[in-house]
């Protein structure tokens, strides 16, 4: 078994680079663990609580006790099927702020800019506004990533919209256009009422190509031979050859997991576990980010929530509609309303992200909150705060390691108390008078910074953005892992894209920034010219230094 090039993981950025690897009609074959995508559970947006909670779907991942928690230890689900977690997500769809991209440029990833991914953005997506406003020029018209938004039927996703303007925020409608401050609607990775996965979008077309197939298999480790990596080695003894380059998008967990086993990493971690050591990095596995999240929720006053279709019935006709006709409520993620704000004077952009949601609940799917209610999932985007993946033993089979160090910095606690404080006074404004009766969680008599941070303590959940555990960066840097043209520095021909080469977190949902980093790595692979640079200018308000809002 051989191919031109060899990608580990079939996930977001995996699926992207397979279909744009083939498409220049190399020979490629991509390896997955994970099985197929087929039925109603990940297909129907609705449905999303399901998969991620699935062994079948999911790797079941669990941070370490995390020490600032109080021991807690977070579950950190990792797509474990064809799309990865682009298969498990809320299917939110969230490019990131212009400055993320900007500030990943002066890390020393040259040539990631704002300026030069915005291109590989539109290359990538087609965007469908459903007459909800936006910028088409900052869009794409012909990628094969279908972005859409929710039918916002629901007048509590306006008052979300509405209190933010009453509060003296911005309002926009694009966040993934030229202003994403602001309140307006959220955007989604649904098509035809589906869940448009990296594996529906890009995974499926290029494996109807004679020169693309997929390879069901777990990785042992990457095959290095005097300096460069030569093939993959599956636990069942399989090798497949790389006539050109092996190319690993394991994600943010699994790459430098993999990478680890494989003898890239810190020289002593490794010598310590027997592992023969191939290239001494000691970013491998460091530098891990996560965006963390509390929900705010308060009790309605009118039975206008998603509540009223909880049960069994109503779930029922909702399942059966989307079956038969792939509409109704089923065909949404339910996630229709957005904001991104400042926490204060002199940020200058975004550092707060809002997910609106019209119904008590957690996201796991479980214990809806004393009937009829709504939610804001809120948390600050740029934690000071890094963790770690590493390896328990050499043993493939053994989960790695994961230690994120949540909540370590001081800075951490006055972000979410501040997120709290926020959102408490949007929802206190007019637009939500008609619809809120009280505050379920974290309730009214929680307001000292003591009872908040004790609140945080216990609710807090990661939001499932693992990153930068394989930072990008220039070769003579000594943390950096990959090149910015993707090559693992080191190792001959080894590249590596997805969310775990991210120098610093990006503001909102990973999934729009890993696939557009397998479309940018494509170009850097086949050794094409990157897009031209963009010379769009993104707005930033004016009134930064001086004003929060």
């Amino acid at each position: 078994m051989e191919a031109d090039f060899v990608i580990i993981g079939a996930g977001s950025a995996g699926s992207a680079m397979t279909y744009r690897l083939s498409e220049s009609g190399a020979s490629v074959l991509v390896i997955e663990h994970g099985g197929t995508d087929a039925g109603p559970l990940i297909q129907m947006p609705a449905a999303l609580s399901y998969p991620m909670n699935m062994k079948r779907y999911d790797w079941g991942y669990q941070s370490e006790p995390e020490p600032h928690l109080d021991g807690r230890r977070l579950a950190t689900p990792r797509g474990k099927v064809i799309g990865g977690s682009s298969s498990i997500n809320g299917m939110v769809y969230v490019r990131g702020h212009a400055r993320d991209f900007d500030t990943w440029a002066e890390m020393g990833a040259d040539g990631w800019a704002y300026k030069n991914v915005l291109p590989y953005y539109k290359r990538m997506e087609t965007w469908h506004d459903g007459g909800h406003g936006g910028d088409p020029s900052w869009r794409g018209t012909d990628g094969p990533l279908h972005v859409t938004r929710g039918p916002r039927d629901n007048p509590l996703f306006q008052a979300f919209v509405d209190a933010g303007a009453q509060a003296g925020y911005e309002v926009t409608g694009d966040y993934n256009g030229e202003k994403q401050e602001g309140f307006g609607p959220m955007e989604q990775t649904v098509w035809k009422g589906r869940r448009w996965s990296a594996a529906n979008a890009y995974l499926k077309p290029a494996l109807k190509r004679e020169n693309c197939d997929l390879v069901h298999g777990l990785v042992d480790r990457i095959e290095i031979e005097e300096g460069r990596a030569t093939g993959v080695r599956l636990v069942d003894g399989r090798v497949i050859k790389a006539r050109r380059e092996v190319v690993l998008s394991a994600g943010s967990i699994n790459s430098p997991k993999i990478l680890l086993q494989s003898g890239v990493g810190p020289a002593d971690e490794l010598a310590a576990l027997g592992i023969e050591v191939k290239a001494d990095r000691r970013g491998v596995g460091k530098n891990l980010q996560d965006h963390l999240e509390l929900y705010l929720q308060m009790a309605a006053s009118q039975p206008i929530t998603l509540y009223k279709h909880w049960n069994l019935i109503s779930k029922a006709l909702i399942g059966a509609q989307w079956l038969f006709t792939k509409q109704g409520l089923g065909a949404s993620n339910q996630f229709e309303s957005a904001a991104f704000i400042r926490s204060k004077a002199g940020v200058e952009y975004p550092d707060i992200q809002y997910h609106f949601l019209p119904i008590a609940v957690r996201y796991d799917g479980q214990a809806a909150a004393e009937g009829h209610g709504f939610q804001a999932h809120v948390g600050p985007m740029r934690s000071p705060s890094r963790g770690e993946v590493t390896l328990r033993s050499k043993d493939p089979r053994e989960a790695p390691k994961i230690l994120f160090n949540y909540m370590s910095q001081e800075k951490d606690w006055e972000d979410f108390r501040s997120c709290i404080r926020l959102t408490r006074e949007i929802f206190g404004q007019d637009a939500f008078k008609p619809y809120v009766k009280h505050e379920i969680q974290p309730g009214a008599g929680v307001q000292s910074d003591e009872e908040l941070n004790g609140f945080i303590k216990e609710h807090v959940e990661s939001a499932y953005h693992p990153c930068g555990t394989c930072r990008m960066g220039r070769a003579d840097d000594p943390m950096a892992v990959v090149d910015p043209e993707n090559r693992v520095i080191g190792v001959e021909g080894l590249r590596l894209a997805d969310s775990s080469i991210f120098p610093q977190i990006p503001n909102g949902n990973l999934n729009a920034p890993s696939i557009m980093s397998g479309e940018k790595a494509s170009d850097h692979i086949l050794g094409k010219t990157p897009l031209p640079a963009s010379n769009a200018e993104p707005w930033i308000n004016p009134r930064w230094e001086t004003a929060q809002r």
